[in-house]
């Protein structure tokens, strides 16, 4: 009997029981991730990564913000507009939150027409998620305007704690930087589906299996996890 288990590979083999059981699983393809594709896996790894980042910058500004002597400027104030006379507090940060928000919505649209192999639809909803996105970006770009003409410098800041400024740039800089790179992917994925280079499997990067817009779904995890990020950066940065 044991020789024809070793003979016959068609046979499984027993499970391995165990620490060495949980380390055979995880280093094999044929286990662990035996139903999701190597694109998936490798972003959730790319996200997971990721995410020790930001949760560090986010760690690092509340460290500096809870240990400085100096009274922290009050976001309401810095990060006001005036609209017609009045002060209106954290109007345009309001509306920056809105538009990436609603992103990821047409994010997970475009997703569900890819599946259906609805490939203008699927082309179309992701043009308006980069649109939405590109939208954030030259808002934070006015935004960045604003402080640096009002004396906001990494090194410090007209209102108070050195830190506000060095903390502002490092966190939404890093950030608006996901979101460019987003934007960029979201238009070279958009245009390629818009061909039907997925539908005729056409030769070049990120192409598919014909028929399989599993690439759109890749780009929807890392659009949905910027999108994620910026909901802890509006609660710790701008709420707080």
């Amino acid at each position: 009997m044991a020789e024809t288990a070793l003979t016959n590979p068609a046979q499984p083999s027993a499970p391995i029981a165990g620490w060495r059981g949980i380390a055979a699983d995880w280093s094999s393809d044929q286990r662990a991730f035996k139903n999701v594709s190597w694109g998936k896996a490798m972003m959730w790894i790319f996200l997971l990564s990721d995410t020790f980042i930001f949760s560090c910058f986010l760690l690092s500004y509340m460290t500096a913000r809870m240990s400085t002597t100096v009274p922290w400027p009050n976001p309401s104030e810095v990060f006001a507009l005036t609209i017609g006379g009045t002060q209106v507090p954290l109007i345009l940060i309001a509306i920056m939150t809105f538009v990436l928000i609603s992103s990821s919505g047409t994010m997970a649209m475009a997703v569900n027409f890819g599946y259906r192999r609805d490939r203008v639809k699927t082309a179309a909803l992701m043009l308006i998620t980069a649109a939405f996105g590109a939208t954030f970006v030259g808002m934070q770009a006015f935004e960045w305007t604003k402080l640096i003409m009002e004396g906001v410098r990494p090194w410090g800041n007209p209102w108070g704690a050195a830190q506000f400024g060095s903390s502002f740039f490092m966190i939404t800089g890093f950030h608006g930087t996901h979101v460019t790179i987003g934007v960029i992917f979201l238009i070279a994925i958009a245009r390629r589906v818009w061909r039907g280079d997925f539908d005729i499997e056409r030769r070049g990067f990120f192409t598919s299996r014909r028929g399989h817009y599993e690439i759109v779904e890749i780009t929807g995890l890392y659009w949905h996890f910027v999108d994620l990020v910026w909901v802890f950066i509006f609660a710790f940065f701008y709420l707080w």
